[in-house]
């Protein structure tokens, strides 16, 4: 095998294939990255039994043939490279890089051993813009959850049905659903749970195109891109019902300006530091709204914003670290709408264009 490629390609190569590179694993070819040379076109592979990564570039190649190297070596070669080209040349269980003047020469793993990529057949296949799917995963990707114990709420449920594209997420402290109005959506009904850190990996990808291609199986999900094909296990089981969770009027809404209210949350919550809790009282009469937060080692603080009030007055407290997530997702946003039932109903904040998105959030006591 022997192949010449520049420095600035092969390094974003390695960036896109580097999370399907198993992490601390006790199979050394888990940690490694396949490579193959052939007419013209380099192949990379990552595999580490959840997800496999494909990526294709093109190079000049000599003699095709194929090799398995540490990822985590390679990347650091590369990574310490000039921005030149890079030629690699290998035989048997040996690979030589030569850039300029550095030379390494690397122990390989035996290519027969690497699993090949999964061949699969989608069921179903919708194409969506990759910008605006990617602005939506931003919005619910945080309230995923982290525990194992309970993997379907680790997922980002997607579904297009009516030129609409909606995804939801939950933690089963917080809900968060953002849809928003698609053309490419016309057709079969479209739905899917996809693991947060799957989506959110994908959609930050160099090599990501204009358009991404989504596909399912029984227990896989497709997602394919210009040179990059990315397969993952979807989760099993059955998404909460969401929609019960969501009230059909309340009893106050609250109109807040939201660079207003992230900056006076921010300063009133640094008094928050043992207790997360920030308490919110809503004057519908005076159309204020009052922050305060209340730590017996640290003191008191207090704030207080204008805004516009319908309904009664009320109060109700929330965890700040959760509020300051629903904020930086709608930070582009002037405005954003709380709605309450009363203390001990979860509070719901809206905003509402291109993306419609709604936060709700189970209060904790006051």
């Amino acid at each position: 095998m022997k192949f010449t490629v520049s420095q600035s390609s092969l390094m974003k190569a390695l960036t896109v294939v580097a999370k399907g590179m198993g992490a601390n694993s006790t199979l050394p070819i888990l940690s490694g990255i396949y490579v193959r040379a052939a007419e013209g076109t380099l192949e990379f592979q990552t595999n580490n039994l959840t997800i496999s990564i494909r990526h294709l570039i093109p190079a000049n190649v000599e003699e095709p043939g194929e090799a398995v190297v540490s990822g985590k070596v390679l990347t650091n070669i590369v990574k310490n490279l000039s921005d030149a080209a890079v030629t690699f040349e290998g035989s048997g269980r040996t690979l030589t890089i030569s850039c300029e003047k550095s030379t390494f020469r690397l122990n390989t793993l035996n290519p027969a051993d690497w699993a090949g990529f999964p061949e699969v057949e989608a069921d179903r296949t919708i194409e969506l813009p990759s910008d605006l799917l990617s602005r939506m995963v931003d919005k619910v990707y945080r309230v995923t959850s982290k525990e194992t114990s309970r993997p379907i709420l680790q997922g980002i449920l997607l579904t297009v049905e009516d030129n609409t594209i909606r995804l939801v997420a939950t933690d089963s402290f917080r809900l968060a659903v953002c849809d928003s109005s698609v053309e490419a959506a016309a057709g079969e009904a479209f739905r899917a749970i996809v693991p947060g850190t799957v989506f959110h990996d994908v959609l930050t990808m160099p090599s990501m195109t204009d358009v991404v291609s989504i596909g399912t199986t029984e227990n896989q999900i497709v997602f394919s891109f210009g040179n990059t094909t990315f397969v993952s296990r979807r989760i099993e089981g059955n998404f909460p019902d969401y929609k019960q969770l969501l009230p059909p009027s309340c009893a106050t809404a609250v109109e807040l300006d939201v660079a207003a209210f992230s900056s006076a949350l921010k300063r009133v919550s640094v008094i928050a530091l043992q207790n997360a809790s920030v308490r919110f009282d809503i004057d519908a009469d005076g159309g204020l709204m009052s922050l305060s937060a209340r730590s017996p080692e640290q003191g008191e603080s207090s704030e207080t914003i204008s805004c516009g009030v319908e309904g009664q007055s009320l109060a109700i407290a929330l965890n700040y670290h959760y509020v300051f997530d629903c904020v930086n997702a709608v930070s582009e946003s002037k405005q954003m709408r709380l709605e309450l039932q009363g203390p001990t109903q979860p509070g719901i904040f809206k905003c509402n264009g291109k993306v419609n998105y709604l936060y709700l959030l189970m209060p904790v006591r006051l």
